[in-house]
């Protein structure tokens, strides 16, 4: 029977079947496709037909692609069309994965939901509209501005601090209006629903069977489904003498969680990992339960009903109510109990968060690029299918990663290799993609020897004439240095016109066969440049680095009395080191003359492996025993010094006699020569570190302590959009712990005049301790014996060695607040450089367009308050009307053709808040024409929604009453471009489609 409309007083309950399914955490995604996920679609779509009242929200993109397009028979296909139009399927969030909210980078973020949006679009002409992040481990205040940006009506999420929940529990504020970008305000606030402290699983425990509730289809089996279909733990099947007991257990557990909200209705999440790999069995014991309790509803006060996310949140919208307001704080870290805080995932598997951003980098620059190419050369020999299938591949595998259980570190070691495979592989391809595309534009014999390294540690070059291809991707001139390793010192670099260029070649700090040759590079908007490194003829173009060994430091027989200094300078900061203990003493900022006492050191945490003895660390928890601890009692130092850069080596012992050192700083700073802009070359020390291999149960951090006042407030980013502000909370208990925040891109800390500030191209946890102090972990290395752990292979035995690197800014706030933006992003997205060799007496014939310094024609430069968030080409099929595009898919002309090549996808972010910034945080118009005139003649742009699935002028979000505005009705987004002029106001994210002429 359907429910009846409950009287007064009765509660109406929302059964929302679900299964969450991750992306790879213990099991790999072929192992979990053949154990189980399959299984879920296949059968919950044909139990879903088998009753009209059923229904199933379906999440992560992933697997459903897998399943739709290697295990989907053309009836199950069809099925799930009909179940779509009839509202009994539904797709919640729709990106390719639920993605970490902490350690993530806004761009793959965005990334993964365009791309399972782009799917479902084409596929279906069907958006999503609400969210579920049930489980990432803790709320960042982005998410909720991105979900508002792609149309979404409301949002859920789940795990935030056990202490904070309890307490909005009692106090019915579990639901409200989150307003998560200051700047955006109510222009893209989104109603958000936090689940109470069931979560998103169905209670388990029943009174009457010591089976778990409500899994009728018991608990998933691997590696192999079993062959009779008798799982594990199956809960009893509903009977004639059980329903009784079944159905009080249900509404008592309803009753439970309705005094927690303010309606009626309530939200009963029917589902938990890995469940509906049998729906039958699933749906059959639910639809007697479900009958039952309606048949008695009076007498039980409750209704209840098979529903989707969507009709939960239209019938708390219809209520009307006025809620409150949460401004733009987030909801990080998170805490599970007293000594659990989840602090530690933020730095876990450094190495595999590093290759991550390296490959999100690498796909920007490769996005952009080829879509040049495609605008410029038409008639390519480079088959532009196969090149959109290679970029597709590493668009995938970005996206994968950013799966809470992902680029997170708490993944088993099968499955981090997963992800580290899939991104090389996708790496390999673009820069495959890339290498051609240069061969292809340069004419070059197809013989001539292209490789394309990205990070060039790695590839030594041989004593031939050599050139490099150097690529910025990014919409703003840049002049930085790109490190390239060669045979030997003596060298000279020339451009495309055969001028000398400036360089530096040193030994290299890590290897004593080869030179570390440092290029200065200056490149327009989305150019490239190409460089000839030749072996010395004579005479010398690069400048030699000088190498000065002090001798090693004893730190415990530091002599305080007589302090010697050693001076470093460039025209931005001059960097003092003290020669009693080889380590940094100061930084004076030259302009201002601003001096700021500033040591570093390392030191570790030590941490319980042993349950039996206390808290444990493992790949989610950071759990210290005590304070950190100093590492190491001797430190060496080498000074480099050049022309153009100073390096200086600084390496740490456990002691004065130690052989080999555990940690290493290598700090770079540049002197730019007359006739470069040398703004932001000059203003950043650049720092690289080597970490490891640590010993057991140990974690690293690097403490950078300083004389400023800071009170111990910290500053750190969400997601590299927003900055949140961070006040040290003194907790009863695991106060370090619950102070560590995820700095993604950006952390500082300052006092009234001045600012240090860390930009970083890869997450790690930070934290200040104390006051004028930050630290940043940088590695763990982590064992411990509790059997979940061991059974799941979720230690964290990490014993590599890695090498983040840290950008360090100190001036005043006015300076640090105009340079660090388009720094971090620069340290984002450094050069890419790709090398050929000249065989014999080849010279790359030019064309005449690179010698202006551009791919072809003109740059594409934005000013420095607006970022190119995105330029490429999709390829999807679907018409960006949507009336034709569900027509299309109606007619069943959506399942084959050719990508489309015409239809280019552009975003553009202004970088600064509301008020940040007297200049950059105004108001920006942009001329689209030009600025994409070098790809040739802007014919259409259509304003577009985040994913863009929408037409911005069609889409009308749910406007849910607060009191600040009263009115309840329709959210409208942006006002939209007239003739391809725009305004870009503080944070906005603009997206477009733009089509060329002669297409």
């Amino acid at each position: 029977l359907p429910p009846r409309a409950g009287g007064r007083g009765q509660l109406r309950a929302f059964v929302v079947a679900h299964s969450h399914m991750d992306v790879g955490w213990i099991y790999t995604v072929q192992e979990s496709m053949h154990a189980y996920a399959a299984n879920v679609y296949t059968s919950v779509v044909e139990e879903l037909m088998k009753g009209k009242q059923r229904k199933f929200i379906a999440v992560e993109q992933e697997f459903f692609r897998l399943w739709w397009d290697a295990v989907a028979t053309d009836t199950h296909k069809q099925q799930v069309h009909q179940l779509l139009q009839e509202g009994r399927l539904e797709f919640v969030i729709g990106g390719q994965v639920m993605h970490d909210e902490a350690v993530t980078l806004i761009d793959d973020q965005i990334l993964q939901l365009t791309e399972g949006h782009g799917f479902l679009y084409e596929t279906f002409g069907i958006r999503p509209q609400f969210s579920w992040h049930v489980d990432p481990f803790g709320a960042s205040a982005t998410t909720p501005t991105l979900f508002a940006l792609a149309g979404f009506n409301a949002h859920l999420i789940s795990r935030i601090d056990y202490d904070l929940k309890a307490d909005m529990q009692k106090n019915k504020k579990l639901q409200f209006v989150w307003q998560g970008s200051p700047s955006l305000s109510e222009r893209q606030e989104i109603f958000t629903h936090v689940m109470d402290q069931y979560s998103y699983c169905t209670p388990s425990q029943i009174p009457f069977s010591n089976r778990s509730g409500f899994y009728w289809n018991g608990f998933a089996t691997f590696p192999d489904p079993p062959k009779d279909g008798v799982y594990p733990n199956m809960s009893l099947p509903v009977t004639d003498t059980n329903i009784h007991q079944y159905a009080q257990t249900m509404v008592a557990n309803i009753k439970e969680r309705a005094t927690w909200f303010r309606t009626s209705d309530v939200l009963w999440p029917w589902g938990c990992d890995k469940q509906f790999f049998n729906a039958s069995v699933q749906y059959s014991n639910m639809d007697l339960l479900l009958d039952y309790i309606n048949k008695h509803s009076d007498e039980f006060g409750v209704t209840v009903q098979y529903a989707t996310v969507g009709d939960y949140f239209q019938a708390v919208y219809s209520r009307n109510l006025t809620w409150e307001i949460h401004d733009s704080q987030d909801f990080l870290p998170y805490s599970t109990e007293p000594f659990q805080a989840w602090t530690g995932f933020y730095t876990s598997r450094s190495t595999l968060k590093g290759v991550a951003r390296r490959a999100s980098s690498l796909l920007y620059a490769g996005e952009s690029f080829f879509t040049q190419y495609v605008r410029k050369h038409p008639a390519s020999s480079i088959c532009k299918c196969r090149a959109l299938k290679q970029l597709q591949s590493l668009r995938w595998a970005v996206s994968e990663v950013q799966h809470h259980d992902g680029i997170t570190g708490t993944e088993s070691p099968k499955v981090k290799d997963m992800y580290m495979n899939n991104l090389m592989y996708g790496m390999f391809n673009v820069k495959k993609l890339m290498a051609s595309i240069i061969f292809d534009m340069n004419n070059v014999k197809k013989n001539g020897e292209v490789y394309s390294s990205v990070y060039n540690k790695d590839s030594g070059i041989p004593d031939v004439d050599q050139y490099i291809v150097v690529y910025n991707p990014l919409a703003w001139n840049i002049t930085t240095f790109v490190m390239v390793s060669v045979g030997h010192s003596a060298m000279s670099v020339y451009d495309e016109l055969g001028h000398s260029v400036p360089a530096q070649v040193q030994s290299s700090a890590g290897s004593h066969s080869t030179y570390d040759l440092y290029i200065l590079v200056a490149i327009s908007g989305l150019s490239y440049r190409k460089y000839n490194i030749k072996p010395l003829n004579g005479k010398q173009s690069a400048f030699i680095g000088q190498s000065v060994q002090y001798k090693r430091k004893d730190l415990t027989r530091a002599d305080q009395q007589s302090r010697q200094l050693l001076p470093v300078v460039n025209n931005c900061y001059q960097v003092l080191f003290d020669q009693n203990t080889n380590l940094m003493h100061s930084i004076t900022e030259r302009e201002t003359n601003q001096t700021v006492q500033l040591t570093q050191e390392f030191l570790e945490y030590h941490v319980n492996g042993d349950v039996m003895k206390g808290p444990i660390s493992d790949n989610y928890l950071f759990a210290p025993n005590a304070s950190a601890v100093p590492v190491s009692k001797a430190v060496g130092l080498e000074v480099v010094s050049g022309n153009l850069m100073t390096e200086i080596r600084q390496y740490f012992y456990s002691n004065v006699t130690a052989q080999d050192y555990i940690y290493a700083v290598y700090t770079r700073m540049y002197t730019v020569p007359e006739g470069y802009d040398g703004k932001l070359l000059c203003h950043r020390i650049e720092q690289e570190y080597s970490v490891g291999p640590l010993e057991l149960n140990r974690e690293a951090v690097l403490r950078t302590s300083t004389n400023l006042n800071t009170r111990q407030l910290l500053y750190t980013d969400n997601n590299g959009y927003q900055i949140q502000k961070r006040p040290f909370k003194a907790y009863v208990n695991n106060a370090v712990a619950r102070n560590y925040y995820p700095m993604v891109q950006t952390a500082y800390i300052e006092d009234d005049t001045t600012r240090l500030m860390l930009l970083a191209e890869r997450a790690h946890g930070v934290s200040s301790q104390g006051n004028g102090q930050v630290e940043v972990m940088l590695h763990r290395r982590l064992w411990n014996n509790l059997q979940w752990d061991l059974d799941s292979n979720l230690t964290l035995n990490d014993s590599s060695v890695v090498r983040p690197v840290i950008w360090l800014i100190l001036g005043t706030k006015a300076v640090t607040n105009i340079l660090y933006r388009t720094s971090g992003l620069a340290l984002e997205h450094r050069p890419v450089v790709m090398f050929g060799a000249l065989s014999g007496g080849d010279k790359p014939k030019l064309p005449r367009q690179l010698q202006q310094n551009s791919v072809h024609g003109s740059p594409v430069t934005l000013p420095p308050n607006l970022h190119l968030q995105t330029l490429s080409i999709p390829g999807w099929r679907y018409s960006s009307n949507h009336a034709e595009q569900v027509l299309s898919i109606h007619m069943g002309k959506q399942t084959q053709g050719d990508a489309d090549f015409s239809r280019v996808l552009l975003r553009i972010r202004h970088l600064y808040e509301v008020g940040e910034d007297p200049v950059l945080s105004q108001p920006v118009i942009v001329n689209l024409k030009s600025l994409l005139k070098g790809l040739g003649s802007v014919m259409l742009v259509e304003e577009r929604s985040l994913t863009g699935t929408w037409d911005v002028n069609t889409l009308k979000r749910w406007k849910w009453k607060t009191a600040q505005y009263p009115g309840k009705g329709f959210s409208n987004s942006t006002e939209t471009s007239e003739n391809c002029m725009i305004t870009v106001h503080p944070k906005e994210i603009r997206t477009f489609f733009v089509y060329f002429q002669g297409q």
